[in-house]
């Protein structure tokens, strides 16, 4: 048992005796640290793992609170995927959702939409205006191949908050996280080569998998620490993996973070088998804890590790501005950018760039990682008030999407067909897996919950997931 984990099973026992009462506020983690002669990330994993067990709460500069028990949520069972390599499938259904959020005053729960509507992006929206205004021939014309030597420079001064110490020239800007993600794939496969991913697994990198004539394994995974670096293991030794990809920090849909140490295990192993990690750290900076959790890629002392991200989800995703730092595969990677989009759009570079130089995108972060936190615990009061008791929920440490299990039998797909008839929309558990699994699991968003439809939208739900429940007989009448 790792510092960390034994530090938090000894934490558990003092709360469930009482020794800290629901409410209390537990020592700070300088305080914590010095007691127990561990260093303060030990005590912040430890502490991480409490809030993700559901025995305490954080609180923006606050610091961590004791939960009532009526509080802790349950959290889903670890995923039991189909462990052989298959063809992804679900795209209708992709799109479909894709499609139904287009539909005006659709109350859309299923979407991984962030709030665009925060005060701290004007700035953002008046670096866009002047650059139209006053911008010379540069911005109508192709950046470079890598893109914006700028922005390259932020992306670079952020990475050190993730552990990285990257140079702007390590990094090539893309057109999205999704772009980043495919062209990765595309770099180090060939069509019908396996691929390994975390599951329940984000529907856009499933969708690259199947469009690129590759085959997905899905691993089974744990909502609080992540992909089974034991079933991994055997995977590897069974099956030609030729990639892994996973989304370690505040997981989409499951919103775990990966402790640390298992992020070294799961780094060791691409690295005995000489195989590519491809990350996806798309919500890593709306982790709910400072400082923001560390990459796999921070750990990475050969290369082979493809960091993939993008401000869809941190700032607004009309701007499609992503990038992705691909280590020793960076040759391969640009000319998979050049056939993809050549270069990138280059005002909404010019733009992010200065935006982060202005200090704009850390105040934005502040505001949202609070906002969201909150958002999460409204949405989770919400379920167990409108739900049934049988239902169990994920418990998020950063991003803004809450994934939840009903009873096997139960089917998400026939719950979302309804709820379109009342214009409201979740995403279905299928699309976040190639065989069709977690049909009984569904994915709701939690970023406009000071809307006042959003509760009565949560309470719909509720009252058609217990119908549902009944007429397939999963429950007593």
């Amino acid at each position: 048992m790792k510092l960390y984990e034994q530090l938090c099973e000894e934490l558990s026992s003092r709360i469930e005796q009482g020794y800290y009462q629901v409410g209390d506020k537990l020592p700070s983690i300088r305080a914590m640290s010095k007691e127990h002669e561990v260093s303060i990330s030990t005590v912040q994993e430890a502490y991480q793992l409490l809030e993700a067990n559901g025995l305490v709460q954080s609180k923006p500069k606050s610091g961590y609170y004791v939960l009532a028990a009526s509080e802790t949520p349950s959290l889903p069972d670890i995923s039991r995927p189909v462990q052989r390599p298959l063809e992804v499938s679900q795209w209708e259904l992709v799109l479909k959702l894709l499609c139904s959020h287009e539909r005006e005053g659709l109350v859309a729960l299923g979407k991984g939409m962030p709030d665009v509507s925060a005060a701290t992006l004007k700035p953002l929206l008046k670096i866009l205006s002047d650059l139209n205004r006053h911008s010379d021939l540069r911005s109508l014309s192709y950046d470079s191949l890598r893109g914006s030597d700028e922005l390259r420079l932020q992306i670079a001064r952020l990475s050190v908050d993730s552990g990285c110490r990257l140079h702007p020239d390590d990094i090539v800007v893309t057109t999205g996280c999704q772009e980043a993600l495919s062209c990765s794939m595309r770099a180090v496969t060939e069509p019908g080569d396996v691929v390994a991913v975390d599951s329940p697994s984000f529907y856009g990198s499933m969708q690259t998998i199947k469009a690129l004539g590759l085959k997905a394994l899905e691993i089974p995974t744990h909502p609080e620490t992540g992909i089974s670096l034991e079933a991994l293991e055997m995977a590897l030794e069974q099956w030609p993996v030729k990639a892994i990809q996973v989304t370690p920090v505040c997981n989409n849909p499951l919103g775990y973070t990966m402790p640390d140490e298992r992020k070294r295990r799961l780094l060791y192993l691409a690295q005995q088998n000489d195989i590519p990690i491809i990350e996806d750290d798309i919500y890593g900076d709306l982790a709910y804890h400072y400082p923001r959790p560390r990459t796999i890629k921070s750990f990475d002392d050969d290369g082979r590790v493809m960091l993939c991200s993008s401000v869809s989800k941190t700032l607004a995703p009309g701007l499609r501005v992503g990038w992705v730092a691909p280590g020793r595969y960076g040759e391969m990677l640009l000319h998979m950018k050049y056939v993809s989009t050549a270069a990138s759009a280059t005002l909404p570079q010019r733009a992010v760039a200065e935006f982060i130089a202005q200090g704009g995108y850390e105040r934005h972060l502040r505001k949202m990682r609070a906002q969201y936190q909150q958002g999460r615990d409204r949405m989770l009061d919400w379920i167990r008030r409108y739900f049934p008791s049988s239902t169990r929920v994920s418990y998020p440490q950063g991003g803004f999407l809450l994934w939840v299990e009903l009873p096997e039998g139960f089917d998400s797909v026939k719950l979302n067909d309804r709820l379109l008839q009342q214009e409201i929309s979740i995403a279905p558990g299928v699309l976040f897996s190639a065989s069709g699994k977690y049909r009984n699991c569904m994915r709701l968003n939690f970023t406009e919950v000071a809307d006042s439809r959003i509760e009565t939208a949560i309470s719909i739900i509720g009252e058609q997931v217990k119908r549902l429940l009944v007429e397939e007989s999963l429950v007593a009448s």
